[in-house]
């Protein structure tokens, strides 16, 4: 990904004299429509100066972290993208979110949410179906898109409006650096001052080493630079089999155009997960969380065909997440991988429900059961054996170990004792 910077510098604007409130709310309202209409209003912000990469990165990584951006004063946007769990959360969601936070990292190549994704080998005219967009249900378009959904959640930062956003950078300690690099004037108008924020908050999502480093042992042996263990190999090869794990359908694990792999098609699947009874808002049980088609999402709550999708995330340190799944039901690898291997074959240790009774799945109206997908390893049922054995999970999670980021071969240990 570049960076993407304004149109060029514009003259600041004449002010008309009517009331300040008045004129503020107004420039706010038409910045929002115009961002609203696309990147390429977001991207014309007529600031005063043009920011260097350096200076977007090192204001927004102040921002990042900074949990005077919220309404409490106590919450920042490390406080659950962690950068000691690969930008993920350190621990289930607090109460009152409706969902586990994604990892921040490997977002680079995510593309715009549209319904039809078509991709360019072999038959290009196949129809993927719904895929990219950022966040579970990828309403959020874009990394600066992305960052103000939690700014003015209520279970996140819970700021009233960009407003009260704005009104906390004009008291945060690196205000002076935000005048230096946008203009004198970037905090005077709220409208540009909260695109500033997210402007900032984008380019530091965008470092490499801090959001992107593929320095895994995985990529390390894609670089011929480390061997994989015995049984890291045979989960990679299982990993890998369509008739096994089938994992690499949707997570393809193999170098593409030179490019080191993502870990994810970016597409959307329902897999059922079973209900998770810790959230507070599944205290109500005739709620449900249904991805694509809402409640967060509103523009696909009449394509029924959408309801229980979510995008499928990168797998990259996945062995550091302390969560997994949209909804946060898992809280490790061998119980989701157990998961994928014994989902229909045995629905009673996961829904509470006998083999056979019906659609099993409780975190999911009976109405949207067909939208759960049934390729291997899912196309088992009652009574029969999964598609993967005991030993063959253990090697999977093996291999996704090898996945996880800041990898130091032994003779670099050695050589640093």
């Amino acid at each position: 990904m570049v960076y993407r910077f304004p149109a060029p510098t514009l003259t600041r604007r004449h002010r008309t004299p009517v009331p300040r409130t008045v004129a503020l709310a107004a420039a706010f309202a038409l910045a929002w429509h115009a961002a609203q209409a696309g990147s390429a209003g977001f991207y014309a912000t007529p600031y005063e100066r043009t920011p260097s990469p350096a200076e977007l990165a090192a204001l927004g990584r102040a921002m990042f972290f900074d949990a005077g951006l919220s309404a409490s004063g106590k919450v920042s946007c490390a406080t659950c993208h962690d950068p000691r769990h690969a930008f993920g959360p350190p621990g289930p969601p607090t109460r009152g979110a409706l969902r586990a936070a994604p990892s921040l990292r490997y977002l680079q190549s995510v593309p715009p949410f549209t319904e039809h994704m078509h991709e360019a080998e072999g038959d290009d005219s196949a129809d993927q179906g719904p895929a990219g967009g950022r966040t579970w249900d990828g309403r959020a378009q874009s990394a600066h898109d992305q960052a103000r959904l939690p700014l003015l959640s209520p279970a996140e930062m819970a700021n009233e409006s960009a407003l009260s956003v704005v009104g906390k950078l004009r008291k945060a300690s690196y205000a002076s650096k935000m005048r230096e690099a946008f203009g004198a004037g970037v905090l005077d108008d709220p409208a540009i001052a909260f695109n500033a924020l997210l402007w900032s908050l984008e380019v530091f999502q965008q470092q490499p080493a801090d959001f992107y480093p593929y320095d895994s042992k995985y990529d390390a042996y894609l670089r011929g630079q480390a061997q994989l263990t015995n049984q890291e190999a045979r989960g990679l090869a299982a990993f890998n089999d369509p008739e096994k794990g089938n994992c690499a359908s949707c997570h393809p694990s193999g170098m593409k155009n030179g490019a080191h792999p993502a870990f994810t098609d970016y597409g959307y699947i329902a897999l059922g997960v079973p209900r998770n009874a810790r959230l507070s808002a599944n205290a109500d049980p005739t709620f449900y969380d249904l991805g694509l088609c809402g409640p967060l999402r509103k523009d696909l709550s009449d394509r029924s065909e959408y309801c229980g999708l979510f995008r499928t995330p990168t797998l990259r340190n996945a062995a550091v997440r302390t969560t997994y799944f949209h909804n946060a039901r898992f809280r490790t690898l061998g119980e989701v991988v157990d998961f994928y291997a014994e989902r229909d074959i045995a629905p009673q240790r996961w829904y509470g429900r006998p083999c056979g009774s019906g659609s099993p799945f409780d975190d999911l109206p009976a109405a949207y059961a067909g939208n759960v997908n049934r390729d291997p390893p899912f196309d088992r049922g009652c009574g029969q054996k999964p598609r993967l054995t005991r030993s063959e999970r253990e090697d999977i999670v093996a291999f996704l170990r090898t996945l996880t980021d800041g990898y130091r071969s032994p003779a670099a240990q050695a050589a640093n004792k």
